[in-house]
Formats: C-alpha cells, sequence, structure tokens
C-alpha cells in the first residue's frame, strides 16, 4: 500500500497518455507529481471506489462533493489543467476518448486497472453524498417537477445565498465598469442597464420572471416608479423579497408570487424581465415560454431576457447537461445557443433589437462569489452543509472558466412586440437607453 500516490500518478499518466498536471497526495501521505503544482488531495480510498462504479464526471463529482477529493493551491489553475482531462465538454467530442480506450486495451493498463481496484479496497459501492438529486420520474418540465428542481437550487437557506452573493442578493450576470469595481457597483449597474433597455418609467407595469430575491423589482420601483410583479417557484425567495420590499416601503407597488410563467392570467405588461431564469425552462417548453411571454406583453412592450448560452453543436441531437451540473446544482437545466434564442423569440412574434454579449462580466461575477464563499466559509458550511458549500465553490469556480475559456457565454436580448403598424417605439439610437 506504500507510495499511492506514485501509483495513482504512474496509472494516470499511461491511461492518459500524458504527464499529469497536478501534484497527488493520497491518504496514506505519498505523493506524487509536479513540485509547486495545485495538489489533488486523495483523502480515502473510497474515491476511487466512487470512480470504479461510477467512471467520469459523476465519480469524481460525488468524491469531491464527499470530501474524499480535494484541491489545495489555486483552485482555477488546478481545475484548468485538469479540465482537458476529467471533464467533459460540449465544445470537442474527444479523440482523446478513443485513445484512453486504447490504452485501455493494453495488457499493461489492464495490470494497471487491477492494481486500482487493489488500491481501492472493499469492492463495496459507496452511498451518493445525501446533496445529491436521486433519480427523477416522470416528463420533464412539468409544473411539479419544475417547482422541485428550483427548490434544489433555491432553497438551500437565504443566509447562505446573502454570504455567496452580497447586499444586492442578485444571483445573475453583473456588469462591471472595470475589473476593479465593487460587486454591489456592478449588481446595481446590471438592474440599471436592464431597466434602461426596458425603457421603463413612471406608470408602466414590469413582470419579473423568475425575480429571485426580489432585487430588480425593487430596483425598477424604487428608481424608474413602475409598478412591479415577481414571480418565484421558491417559497424561501418569495418570504425574503416580500420582507424586503415591506422594510423599504414599497409594498403597495410590488408584489411578489410563488407562481410559474405558465400560470399567469393578468392583463398585458408594459415589460418584462427574465434574468437567468430560461436557462430553467429546457428545449422542450422554449417555444411555449417565449409565446407565453409575447400574450404577456401590451403591444409596443419590450422583453429583456438574459440568459446562458452555450456553444452550438454539430450534432445538436448530442448535447446533454454534464452529469455535475444535473445531479448537484441545477436539475433538469439546458443550455442552448443564441441563435436558438433569437430564432425562437422571433417565431414567437418577437422582433429582436438588440443582443449584447457579456462573457467576460460573468467569469469576474463568478470570480466575486466564490471569493465571498471562501471568506466565509465555516459558517456557510454551518448554515447548509459541507457538502453542498463545496458543490457551489467547484460549480462557481469552474464555470467562471467556461466563460473566461469561451465554452459557455451570456447575453441579454432585448425584444419588442412591435405592433403591426411598425412602430416599435424604439429611438433610432437606442444604445444609450436612455429609454
Amino acid at each position: 500500500m506504500a507510495d499511492a500516490a506514485g501509483r495513482l500518478t504512474k496509472l494516470a499518466e499511461e491511461v492518459l497518455g500524458a504527464p499529469l498536471p497536478v501534484r497527488i497526495r493520497a491518504w496514506d501521505r505519498s505523493e506524487s507529481g509536479p513540485p509547486g503544482a495545485p495538489t489533488l488531495v486523495i483523502r480515502h480510498r473510497r474515491a476511487l471506489r466512487r470512480l470504479l462504479f461510477k467512471p467520469g464526471e459523476l465519480g469524481l463529482a460525488r468524491a469531491w462533493v464527499a470530501g474524499d477529493l480535494d484541491i489545495e493551491g489555486d483552485l482555477y489553475e488546478a481545475l484548468d489543467q485538469l479540465a482537458g482531462l476529467i471533464w467533459e465538454r460540449d465544445d470537442a467530442p474527444k479523440p482523446q476518448r478513443a485513445a484512453v480506450l486504447r490504452a485501455l486495451a493494453r495488457p499493461e493498463i489492464r495490470a494497471a486497472a487491477r492494481e486500482l481496484l487493489s488500491l481501492a479496497g472493499a469492492p463495496v459501492p459507496p452511498t451518493p453524498p445525501a446533496e445529491e438529486v436521486r433519480r427523477r420520474r416522470g416528463p420533464l418540465h412539468t409544473l411539479r417537477r419544475d417547482k422541485e428542481a428550483i427548490s434544489h437550487h433555491y432553497d438551500v437557506g437565504n443566509d447562505f445565498y446573502a454570504l455567496v452573493l452580497g447586499p444586492s442578493m442578485v444571483y445573475s450576470c453583473a456588469y462591471w465598469e472595470s475589473p476593479e469595481a465593487t460587486l454591489e457597483d456592478a449588481q446595481r449597474d446590471k438592474l440599471d442597464l436592464i431597466c434602461r433597455k426596458l425603457g421603463l418609467r413612471e406608470g408602466r407595469r414590469l413582470l419579473d420572471v423568475g425575480c429571485g430575491w426580489g432585487s430588480m423589482v425593487l430596483h425598477a420601483a424604487r428608481e424608474y416608479g413602475v409598478r412591479a410583479v415577481g414571480i418565484t417557484l421558491s417559497e424561501e425567495q418569495a418570504t425574503f423579497a416580500r420582507k424586503r420590499i415591506a422594510e423599504a416601503g414599497l409594498a403597495d407597488r410590488i408584489e411578489i408570487r410563488v407562481q410559474d410563467y405558465r400560470e399567469i392570467k393578468d392583463e398585458p405588461f408594459d415589460a418584462i424581465s427574465s434574468i437567468g431564469m430560461a436557462e430553467h425552462v429546457g428545449r422542450t417548453q422554449y417555444a411555449e415560454y417565449a409565446d407565453a411571454l409575447y400574450s404577456l406583453l401590451k403591444p409596443g412592450g419590450r422583453l429583456l431576457n438574459h440568459q446562458i448560452a452555450r456553444r452550438p453543436l454539430a450534432d445538436e441531437e448530442a448535447y446533454h447537461v454534464d452529469e455535475f451540473i444535473d445531479r448537484y446544482v441545477f436539475p433538469d437545466g439546458e443550455l442552448a445557443p443564441i441563435g436558438r434564442t433569437v430564432g425562437q423569440l422571433e417565431d414567437a412574434g418577437f422582433e429582436v433589437r438588440d443582443v449584447e454579449a457579456i462573457r467576460e462580466h460573468y467569469a469576474l461575477t463568478l470570480r466575486s462569489w466564490v471569493t465571498n464563499l471562501e471568506r466565509h466559509w465555516d459558517e456557510a458550511a454551518r448554515l447548509t452543509s459541507a457538502g453542498r458549500a463545496r458543490v457551489w465553490r467547484l460549480y462557481m469556480a469552474a464555470s467562471a472558466l467556461s466563460f473566461e475559456r469561451n465554452r459557455i457565454g451570456v447575453n441579454q436580448v432585448l425584444a419588442v412586440r412591435t405592433p403591426e403598424g411598425g412602430a416599435s417605439g424604439v429611438s433610432l439610437r437606442e444604445r444609450t437607453w436612455n429609454g
């Protein structure tokens, strides 16, 4: 059992056909790998059993969430180094995968695999961490299943989110004047940008779909004098938002509902904001989502759809959500290329007037959230669970890298329910967004 780290390093390099870019420290205190590199800490042999019984991303995710696996040193550098080796990415069906399969057919690799089995210990599949979403049943994106998925992600404690998000309580990409700006300033600037794009002013009525903790409707009512309705599927978010609104003295101007967008029967609104919500809709429901928002707008009304996008694939049918995100972060969430989103909004009848890509802004936002979480780590783990805090740290850090490397992006799409006469209400040089 001595020198488990050296044996694991040798096995990994033989399978990968390349030097391992990180150092390994094993449960027997042995170490191997390049000095000064981030260290992959295998705290328990159980991590190997998780990989053997569920090879790939899900096995690694379970080991990470359970605390069997950790990283010491620069988390971003380690994830960046490992991304091409262990995390599947949508931008490439890898030739590397075929190389791994060929390597596994070689006698020396089969011998190494037997050695891995001996290192792993008792051949018993470990129980998945409690934070994992168990197998779901029934069709995707029913009202009930969507509510359960939203609850998994958002009903983990308002106090926990307050530590991560800071006083703004905004859980979407901020809008940075410069990397030196504060997160609070950047989130305020994002909310104000959306209000200006929507042309909000006194007397107009706003619907915020997926209103979170109420920050958008609060800003719009306080700064632009609108009346607003915010909807969410999270009971905890709604409770928090109503309290903030009452404390701000705006309860007569803002209503918060626990409601699905498919259930709204109101008279049409002057404007709709959907900020970081459409990722939960799903590709099978997106046309219904676009149709519903179109029907909820008055002629001339504006929609601001703020949504994460992925890179398009040569074979779109091959798209799948990675297992870590699906089981631990956003159950049933799906991303679409920006071209498809624009096309579906147009199919619903919208005139798309502006698309602004703010990919780099999300990387800055996520790094700020990771810093907040790490600064308050002990309290965050106490408020939810150590496993849940580990989920959030990994997904936010990995997502920051994905935005930086252009694997995913985020866009604000401004669309108008333009009347038949063609008068959109958008000025000739509206890019100043003065409303």
